[in-house]
């Protein structure tokens, strides 16, 4: 029988030893809901009439999209975790799993995020010409003619910033909001105000709720291991 030394074996138990994972922890969520405490602001009515494939996209007008508030509850209400992940790491999706579109003169969704570095694509679905301008101050703004309905770009941000404004100059009532964040942890509240932040590690963090015209909220919350946390926020009505 083969004899190893008992330095040898000192050497194979430390690399087992380094070679099995810290102890693994589930996962939680961050779930909440977006509230208005007061009477919403009353939508205003586009005016599309100086381009008229706006206006035929159109043909019951549209109104503005600065508050969506349903049943007391804010749509459109970026989530993201502010402090508390420390220095971690984390992967970039490989493929531009978001999107931002452009359909009937409008930008779809409103408010959107993605990880630094990662690809956000956008789409022109209408037969018209719109210009995509981001104005970021941490990365290097952009400004791309889309003029072909079906035509798509993918761009990238550099560094975190919580918003980007998305502009069209050919239309000035048309906007979107950008989230760029190091990490994935991060939700918009849906049309019946709730979002949920999916797979956080557990710990203790703060989290900021930002809307665009109401302004940010922060709160603490703990995630318990493989649990739900819940934080919900209450905003006060602004003027559109």
């Amino acid at each position: 029988m083969r004899l190893i030394s008992t330095r040898r074996l000192a050497l194979i138990a430390g690399a087992a030893t380094l070679a099995l994972p810290l102890a693994a922890h589930a996962a939680g969520s961050i779930t909440g809901t977006i509230k208005l405490d007061g009477q919403a602001p009353q939508r205003q009515a586009i005016k599309m009439s100086a381009d008229p494939q706006c206006e035929a996209a159109n043909p019951s007008g549209r109104m503005g999209d600065v508050f969506l508030v349903k049943d007391g509850k804010v749509q459109n209400v970026f989530v993201y975790v502010k402090e508390g992940l420390g220095d971690q790491k984390f992967e970039i999706p490989a493929g531009p799993v978001t999107h931002v579109d452009q359909v009937g003169c409008m930008y779809t969704p409103r408010v959107v995020g993605v990880m630094v570095g990662q690809e956000l694509e956008i789409r022109n679905s209408d037969a018209t010409l719109h210009n995509v301008h981001a104005l970021p101050t941490a990365s290097k703004p952009f400004n791309n003619a889309m003029p072909m309905k079906g035509m798509t770009i993918k761009r990238k941000f550099t560094a975190p910033e919580v918003m980007v404004r998305m502009k069209c100059d050919v239309h000035p009532w048309m906007a979107a909001y950008i989230g760029v964040l190091p990490h994935p942890f991060f939700a918009v509240s849906g049309e019946d105000g709730t979002f949920t932040i999916a797979n956080v590690p557990p710990g203790t963090y703060t989290i900021e709720a930002w809307h665009e015209k109401m302004g940010a909220q922060t709160a603490s919350v703990t995630v318990a291991e493989g649990a739900a946390a819940t934080a919900d926020f209450t905003f006060k009505p602004a003027a559109e």
